[in-house]
């Protein structure tokens, strides 16, 4: 039978190879976290620069020409949203570096392992048949349909948030700009709602990026990030929302990270249908597998046949995180009934 795997030391080789080619990568990565930090500091400069002249203006409006109030303004909101996608940028720049790094210590690892086994045993073949390779294969395509559905639901997110926000900010800007040649005096009233409205919508933005991918994540870990997303839910929500976390442990990135969207999409679910007063979110990282329960006080639901409805329009949420925890060899339950609450367990191999 015909190997399916390069020799060990083909392998280490590679390795090595790959490590040489990501090392330039992460040198021009560290240059442009470092180039951009620079740039956030000169708009953070910028931006405080702004506020105080608009205070300025703010205390003594009568004695700014109209073209001098509406400059200041629409400069203070032009350094506001540039500080805001170079923040952005700086988090995607951080982020990928530190992915990077993380790649760089697995390819260490790999050449390291594959010396060692090169070394006992020569050189070790694996060998694959027809239902190894049909495995891969339907992996493989749950993972695209995943991604795909992602991509579709941050789509729809993006349209109906971020994108509608800032599209009525232009067509409030323009009106406001129309005002100053009319009625300045209404205008400058005007001027207060689309800093109110930026504001929000900066606030709309910085939510939707920390869904997105909250880099709390990264930096903290699993437990801090719940508890900030667990406190914003309540204050949003007005859902008594209680997590208890047991035990304390450190999980690969990829199992925390679908233990966190797990807990998102169930307390979403229970804020858009549950029409529940309270729910309790436990993380037990004590054994093996880890376990997520959310279990909610709400009107509850027929599990058999909603589930079905799910998979088949196949764009839920739900269908995707039952994909992504059944690939990592997971396993999510359902506890439901009308008038019974909802109790949901996501289970996780801990490596």
């Amino acid at each position: 039978m015909p190997s399916t795997m390069p020799d060990l030391k083909e392998l280490a080789t590679e390795a090595k190879s790959e490590r040489e080619q990501l090392e330039g990568e992460i040198r021009e990565i560290d240059v442009l976290v470092k180039q951009n930090s620079g740039e956030v500091e000169r708009l953070q400069q910028r931006q405080a620069d702004a506020a105080n002249r608009l205070r300025q203006i703010e205390a003594n409006l009568e004695a700014y020409p109209r073209e001098e109030i509406k400059n200041a303004f629409m400069s203070g909101q032009d350094v506001q949203l540039r500080l805001f996608m170079m923040r952005s940028q700086l988090e995607q720049l951080q982020n990928k570096q530190r992915q990077l790094q993380r790649y760089r210590s697995q390819l260490d690892r790999l050449t390291y392992l594959t010396e060692q086994l090169s070394e006992a045993s020569g050189s070790v073949l694996l060998a694959g048949d027809t239902s190894t390779q049909s495995l891969d294969h339907q992996s493989m395509v749950q993972t695209i349909e995943a991604q795909e559905l992602e991509r579709q639901h941050l789509a729809r997110q993006m349209h109906d948030g971020p994108a509608q926000s800032l599209t009525n900010l232009i067509l409030q800007a323009e009106i406001v700009e129309r005002m100053f040649d009319t009625d300045p005096a209404k205008a400058r009233g005007e001027l207060g709602n689309l800093k109110n409205a930026a504001n929000s919508t900066f606030q709309r933005i910085r939510d939707f990026i920390f869904d997105l991918r909250p880099m709390m994540l990264d930096d903290l870990g699993l437990i801090p990030t719940l508890k900030r997303y667990a406190q914003t839910f309540e204050s949003k929500t007005h859902l008594a929302t209680h997590l208890a976390t047991l035990g304390e442990t450190t999980l690969p990135s990829y199992i925390e990270v679908t233990l966190f969207r797990a807990v998102q999409e169930l307390l979403n679910n229970t804020a858009r249908h549950a029409h529940a007063s309270r729910v309790q979110v436990t993380l037990d990282l004590q054994d093996n597998p880890v376990v997520v329960t959310v279990e909610d006080d709400g009107s509850g639901f027929d599990v058999t046949s909603a589930i079905a409805a799910a998979r088949q329009r196949s764009s839920s949420g739900l269908v995707n995180l039952e994909k992504r925890v059944e690939m990592l060899g997971g396993k999510i339950q359902f506890q439901s009934g009308t008038g019974r609450g909802t109790k949901v367990r996501v289970e996780l191999p801990a490596s």
